[in-house]
């Protein structure tokens, strides 16, 4: 590993831990009760590991195949790391994301309900889960509207019972995120669930402030994400 990629990750990482200190703090909390998922999207194994070595053991994934191509040889050397898959998830690959993830933050629709219970069954494995609920109506996005959260949340307390553990959502790029995150930690506190995942690398300190227990950071640890990741060979 190249000395100056792990100086730029620790350097990176530390200046976030050091940011949610003082978020929560600000916001009457114990830092402790906030955790950081570095979102290694796109980046390599090698910068996975910068951070690992400077005691980072949450990981962040969008896409499975991405997830299982990195995550399988490095979980079975350091089975301390955590993976939350935190991008939508096709049908067809649930079986892999249960397999592979500690937690599966994108519940978010009616359709992945059956093959999930199925995927659960089959491994043996219950990942811990969280609802996406699309605050901002965006059709372009995943999640849950929140007109139709509270049927489907209780749907899923009934399937899956304690393995509904949270929220996940990601505000309008170009709304003032408050309000949204407001709504997921409202979703939280009504259904009883402890964990809320809100919060990037340009607004996790208003999450924080809002009720986060884990934020999303990415290009805050690692840096910007290749310029033309549909090149990434984990596509």
């Amino acid at each position: 590993m190249h000395d100056s990629i792990q100086k730029n990750i620790s350097r990176n990482l530390n200046s976030i831990r050091d940011k949610i200190q003082q978020a929560a703090c600000k916001a009457g909390r114990r830092p402790n009760d906030i955790r950081l998922v570095a979102v290694s999207k796109f980046h390599p194994v090698e910068s996975i590991y910068a951070a690992f070595n400077d005691k980072q053991l949450i990981f962040g994934e969008n896409r499975i195949q991405e997830a299982k191509k990195k995550f399988a040889p490095i979980l079975s050397e350091q089975p301390d790391i955590k993976l939350h898959i935190i991008g939508p998830i096709q049908s067809n690959k649930l079986l892999d994301a249960v397999k592979i993830a500690d937690t599966i933050e994108t519940v978010d629709r009616l359709s992945i309900l059956d093959p999930l219970e199925k995927a659960i069954q089959k491994t043996g494995r219950s990942p811990t889960l969280f609802i996406q609920i699309n605050t901002g109506r965006e059709p372009q996005k995943a999640g849950i509207f929140p007109e139709d959260a509270d049927h489907f949340i209780s749907l899923c307390k009934k399937r899956f019972g304690s393995s509904i553990q949270g929220v996940m959502g990601i505000p309008p790029v170009h709304e003032d995120p408050v309000p949204h995150f407001r709504k997921l930690a409202n979703f939280s506190r009504k259904f009883g669930l402890n964990e809320i995942s809100m919060g990037m690398s340009n607004d996790f300190e208003t999450a924080i402030a809002c009720g986060a227990t884990y934020v999303r950071v990415g290009t805050g640890i690692f840096g910007t994400r290749p310029l033309n990741p549909k090149n990434n060979s984990f596509q």
